[in-house]
């Protein structure tokens, strides 16, 4: 494998259309079209509340993004803010969570797409899910620009699906369907809209915010665009605009024309929806639209953490040797070594399913949350101190800093939320205990360095 000297810069072959594409690609994964169900078992209708919620704070967070990434613009992805307004443990310990994180989605989306494809293809699930990452891995050597494609065509398939099943559902509603009245009535019958109390908005909040992360994505794609901050502003005006439509409004249609009691977490509310109105097919149609989210989760795997061992490598934060590129401009052994990490996760839920492979998942389930909070306190610390020096910002989080603190707020009060939930007590503990291993490297790290330099 060829490489170039450290330093060298990746591809800029990106264009606005991919980062466009990656950001929606992030949001609309198999959350909305299997996990809805269990947001919509806890609070009913109000559910449509909850979603509302965490989509103002995935907004308010992406305009963090933006207005960091306007006002110093050429700083690399969000870790290196977190660098920049906390300082350099601030940015060690939030590209370490992230890679970690992300490591494990690959193997649960690999894990995920396998189990999908047993049934037509007679291999045991630990070769599928090899198979997947291998095909992901070469699609993210080849170039940046193949990701990208491969991301706009997975994207644009799920937005062709989402927009079609609302459509669908709307002419249903005030078309060829029983009459509008009938239809309000599912809405509003059984329990009404608060079945279960304004309480379940809230206790659904966990289960929801998680299906809305990683529109961060195309913060760190951006960077490989020729114009990095204007694209990161650009995916951020527009991430609300998504969330409402994509979320709120397909469930919005599924609770009109389905009662909220007949949907069973676990299976697709979307593929019940369908059947109701006798679309043939549903459930496999679904089912395809499932699985390719589930790939392009897998491919946007790879591709993150690849990025964050070179942007940590550039930092000195990672072994050196991660910050080299190959010769189509790709970190090539950061991509190799982030696909063998993550199939070597998909191999510990084959040896040891109750011991390691669960402590990994429970583990790392809160820390995409920490990462969060460190975005939302580097912003707040980096805009005191740009407006103490009076520079001028041209994208700003609004009402400085009443918002910024209620996010921080919101990020706490699900954390809060979830460890007193007994079924998530431990996946909040174990993940704090992640946070604290990285901040307490990074100083160890540090000591190193001092005592090395000393001698």
């Amino acid at each position: 494998m060829s490489v170039s000297p450290p330093g060298e810069a990746l591809a800029h072959s990106l264009k606005p259309r991919h980062v466009t594409m990656i950001s929606i690609g992030g949001i609309i994964g198999a959350g909305i079209f299997v996990g809805s169900s269990a947001a919509i078992h806890i609070a009913g209708p109000a559910v449509l509340l909850t979603y509302a919620l965490c989509g103002t704070l995935v907004f308010v967070i992406m305009r963090m993004l933006g207005e960091m990434a306007m006002a110093r613009p050429g700083v690399g992805s969000f870790t290196g803010y977190a660098a920049l307004g906390l300082g350099p443990w601030a940015g060690f310990t939030t590209a370490w969570l992230y890679y970690y994180f992300w490591v494990i989605t690959i193997a649960v989306e690999a894990i995920a797409g396998a189990n999908m494809l047993m049934p037509f293809i007679p291999l045991p699930m630990w070769a599928l899910a090899a198979l997947l990452v291998l095909a992901m891995t070469l699609v993210n050597l080849f170039s940046v620009k193949t990701y990208g494609e491969f991301e706009f065509w997975f994207a644009s398939l799920k937005v062709i699906t989402i927009v079609g099943f609302v459509a669908l559902g709307l002419a249903y509603i005030f078309g060829f369907g029983p009459g509008l009245a009938r239809l309000s009535s599912t809405f509003s019958s059984h329990g009404g809209a608060f079945p279960a109390g304004m309480g379940a908005v809230f206790t659904a909040i966990p289960v929801v915010i998680f299906s809305m992360m990683g529109s961060e994505v195309a913060t760190i794609a951006a960077v490989e665009t020729e114009d990095p901050a204007r694209n990161i502003v650009r995916a951020a005006r527009t991430v609300t605009l998504r969330i409402m439509f994509f979320y709120i409004g397909s469930i919005g249609v599924i609770l009109a024309i389905l009662p909220w009691t007949s949907v069973v977490p676990g299976q697709s509310p979307f593929v019940a929806m369908l059947s109701i109105i006798k679309v043939p097919g549903a459930e496999a149609l679904i089912g395809a639209v499932i699985f390719t989210a589930i790939v392009s989760c897998l491919n946007s795997a790879i591709y993150v953490t690849s990025r964050m061992l070179f942007e940590m490598a550039q930092r000195g934060d990672a072994p050196v040797v991660f910050g080299r590129v190959s010769a189509r401009r790709v970190p090539a052994l950061g991509i190799v070594v982030s696909g063998i990490a993550g199939f070597g996760v998909v191999l510990t839920s084959v040896f040891s399913p109750d011991g390691l492979f669960t402590f990994l998942l429970q583990s790392s389930g809160a820390t995409i949350l920490c990462v969060y909070l460190l975005i939302s306190l580097s912003q707040i610390a980096l805009r005191r101190r740009l407006e103490a020096s009076g520079e001028r910002l041209d994208v700003k989080v609004w009402a400085f800093p009443v918002v910024s603190w209620l996010a921080v707020g919101g990020i706490i009060a699900v954390l809060v939320m979830m460890a007193l939930m007994p079924d998530q007590r431990l996946q909040v503990a174990l993940s704090l205990a992640v946070f604290a291993a990285c901040v307490g490297a990074h100083f160890l790290r540090r000591q190193q360095v001092r005592n090395a330099q000393v001698a």
